[in-house]
């Protein structure tokens, strides 16, 4: 039997919620039927960065907590009204949160938001903290989408990579023997994001243009990378803001967007090239499709790129509609990571389920 679920993401951009729509029976029956994203005013993106990157008073954050999460609830609304034949068969919500911080190394991660606040004017069960059980278990915490893409892609030629690109990049290897391996690579858009936000006044490198007209500075990728969590193996997974130190200051706008693409495909090809075989095709989603330079630095090292819209998926709602497939597997008792994707000592369901009243 099929669930109708509600999946929602907010990702460490803080740009705005994704909400999605899915029918699915949490394994390999997947319908999609649509989504939105609901964006963040200013202010309350800039505090919830700032929450994200600074230790903020505990009464700030819950005051930022309080006001996402009447935002997902917003969002979810709006999704609803646009499909109102669903809204009734909603039966479950998948509720990530906003992450504001993730050290796998310290084995902490904590995303903020209220399920029960979900819960209480959705008036249907959520689904949240799907992290912290992997945690606990020996994992990394993260990603939790390979056992996703691992059921989008099952059919497709291996082995096959799936690549999301996020404000961290991760990568979903799939070979001819069913073996799966994930983990995040390192920076995805997060950086290139901040980089057109502080220097040139722009929400993002929209349409590539600020690295379009760069040169990449390969001096400074080879200082990049030169840390020791680029030398890890795979499952492995990073905080946004573990990449700090990636510094293209001396360089010019458009030079340090070019280098920072280049910094974020290199990561992504050394993680890649160290798995047991090169992907024969790589799917790429995440707000990093929509970036022509950094899709041209990835496809010459990694060959055939595909968007997943080829594919017949939505790049900009994929990780919303896998926290509404990870809800339903939560409810169903499967699980939700494997040592493979995240490093945990066994399968694990995780998540914690939510019902107000």
């Amino acid at each position: 039997m099929a669930t109708v679920a509600v999946g929602l993401m907010s990702g460490t951009s803080g740009d705005g919620v994704d909400a999605a729509l899915l029918e699915t029976d949490g394994e390999n029956k997947i319908g999609f039927l649509g989504g939105i994203t609901l964006p963040y005013d200013e202010d309350l993106r800039g505090r919830l960065l700032e929450t994200s990157q600074h230790d903020v008073p505990i009464s700030e954050m819950l005051r930022v907590e309080k006001e996402i999460s009447e935002h997902h609830v917003e969002a979810v609304r709006k999704l609803l009204a646009e499909y109102p034949k669903l809204a009734k068969k909603v039966e479950v919500v998948g509720f990530h949160g906003h992450t504001v911080r993730h050290s796998a190394s310290e084995g902490i991660t904590m995303q903020i938001g209220n399920p029960w606040i979900l819960s209480r004017d959705l008036k249907v069960p959520v689904v949240s903290d799907f992290r912290r059980c992997d945690i606990a278990g020996g994992g990394q915490g993260a990603p939790l989408v390979a056992m996703f893409h691992r059921a989008l892609f099952s059919k497709e030629p291996r082995p096959t990579v799936v690549l999301n690109l996020g404000g961290v990049a991760n990568v979903t290897w799939l070979g001819e023997k069913e073996e799966i391996i994930a983990g995040d690579t390192g920076p995805g858009c997060g950086l290139i994001d901040e980089w057109a936000q502080t220097m040139a006044d722009l929400p993002h490198d929209r349409d590539g243009h600020l690295a379009l007209a760069g040169k990449v500075d390969w001096a400074t990728v080879e200082q990049a990378l030169d840390s020791p969590f680029f030398d890890l193996p795979l499952p492995k997974s990073a905080d946004r803001f573990d990449f700090d130190h990636v510094d293209v200051s001396a360089l010019s706008v458009e030079d340090g967007a070019a280098t920072l693409c280049a910094v974020t495909a290199e990561a992504v090809f050394r993680a890649v090239k160290r798995l047991p075989a090169m992907p024969k095709k790589t799917w790429v989603t995440g707000g990093g499709v929509h970036h022509p330079f950094l899709m041209k630095q990835l496809s010459e090292r990694l060959g055939e790129l595909k968007n997943v819209s080829e594919f017949g998926l939505n790049p900009d709602t994929l990780e919303a509609e896998c926290f509404a497939w990870l809800a339903v597997r939560h409810q169903r008792g499967l699980p939700l990571t494997i040592p493979e994707t995240t490093g945990c000592d066994a399968p694990l369901s995780g998540g914690t389920a939510t019902k107000f009243g």
